[in-house]
């Protein structure tokens, strides 16, 4: 059950002018669920996109990488098969469903960017894609998110899906997304797919500026259980059929909103983690980068005995500050560290804080949303990540996956 995450709600998912988005049920790993999408995008739309750092990284990865080289007519994307450890027999199979694509929406093969997300290491059934592709196509509208939201999940339980309006000063842009992830994830994006589109006028070079902003402080800012997966990617679409971007003013709202639209659909991610019953965040604040910052929240974030703690409500304080410990900063003064619980303190300058009463933090640690930060005290930077708890859920859903 997801941490707080209600199903979204179709109505509050504002079309974009110039992307339709198509869904099918093709019996991709089993029947009777949506499991293909398809998105066509109008002509003179941009897109850029950040993908998986994973070195194993799945075929329709690197098809898209090179196929954003080209104006990007038409996104395809399947659940049920990662198409991942499958070599060139995977990149043969990738490239036949985007040329299938393309035949029916009278563009080229590589202007169709293919996606893929399930089980690695098995053959991506191409005739079950090919033969769902007709009723994909023809489902295919600017006000079907919901459903879009639908057909990209895996272990997954609730659809995640984001929508807002921005102010320009030619007129009021959306921005809409969409994303999927809920095990492996983990920064460098992770087993997470999100598209958000725009209707907004944006340069190229200012678009793939604001996909990597946008996934630097989102999807690069969350983990379930810190394994990167093979198929990760994240992309922008900006349509260009509403108001252009014409001042700095208008490129910093636009940025802003999809970094913001971009943030809720990672958190969403965390909330929907496997077998999550917590949501938390991890702060750690006056380090000397936000670098080193970071270093020390995933190691505190990625820790299975902090995770379990998480699960158990028991606020073993050992557990986090030996994440700390271990974070990775050579230099630290661990006699200058405090650590909090939400509002409770419960160590000061290293040590045990002497006013903290145990039942404090285990109150803290019960609530399904809570903040854990540590103090530096070596700079003025700071960062935060998301982060669940391991519960007994968590192994029960990935011994089973491939059933």
């Amino acid at each position: 059950m997801a941490v707080n995450l209600p199903l979204p709600d179709p109505k509050a998912l504002h079309p974009v002018p110039g992307v339709e988005l198509g869904v099918a049920m093709a019996g991709i790993k089993k029947p009777g669920r949506k499991d293909l999408l398809v998105v066509r995008l109008a002509p003179g739309a941009t897109v850029a996109g950040v993908f998986t750092q994973n070195r194993f990284c799945a075929a329709p990865v690197l098809l898209a990488k090179r196929h954003l080289a080209n104006p990007v007519r038409a996104l395809v994307v399947n659940t049920g098969n990662a198409n991942a450890g499958t070599g060139k027999d995977g990149l043969k199979r990738a490239l036949e469903v985007c040329g299938a694509v393309a035949g029916r929406l009278q563009a080229r093969p590589d202007q169709v960017l293919p996606f893929s997300t399930g089980v690695i290491m098995e053959p991506l059934p191409v005739d079950r894609i090919i033969a769902g592709l007709p009723a994909a196509i023809a489902d295919l509208r600017e006000d079907n998110w919901a459903a879009a939201a639908e057909a990209i999940m895996t272990t997954d339980t609730v659809a995640k899906a984001r929508s807002m309006k921005v102010k320009l000063s030619g007129g009021v842009a959306t921005v809409t997304g969409i994303s999927k992830g809920s095990g492996m994830i983990h920064p460098d994006m992770a087993t997470m797919l999100g598209f958000v589109a725009t209707d907004a006028k944006v340069s190229s070079s200012q678009l793939r500026k604001m996909t990597k902003t946008a996934a630097d402080k989102s999807f690069n800012c969350i983990t379930v259980d810190g394994d990167t997966s093979t198929n990760d990617s994240f992309m922008l679409v900006a349509t260009g059929r509403g108001p252009s971007v014409t001042s700095r003013k208008d490129l910093e709202s636009l940025r802003h909103a999809i970094t913001e639209v971009s943030l809720r659909l990672a958190q969403a991610i965390v909330r929907d983690g496997e077998g999550a019953t917590k949501f938390v965040a991890v702060t750690v604040d006056r380090g000397r980068s936000v670098a080193e910052c970071r270093r020390i929240a995933y190691a505190i974030a990625h820790s299975p005995l902090v995770k379990t703690a998480f699960f158990a409500s028991d606020p073993n304080l050992g557990r986090i500050l030996c994440a700390i410990g271990y974070g990775g900063i050579g230099d630290l003064d661990t006699g200058k560290v405090d650590l909090y619980i939400d509002g409770v303190r419960a160590a000061r300058s290293g040590g045990r804080d002497p006013r903290y009463r145990e039942e404090l933090g285990a109150q803290a640690m019960k609530k399904s949303e809570f903040t854990v930060r540590a103090v530096l005290n070596r700079g003025k930077a700071s960062a935060t990540v998301w982060t669940c708890d391991f519960s007994y859920d968590y192994v029960k859903i990935n011994a089973e996956y491939r059933s």
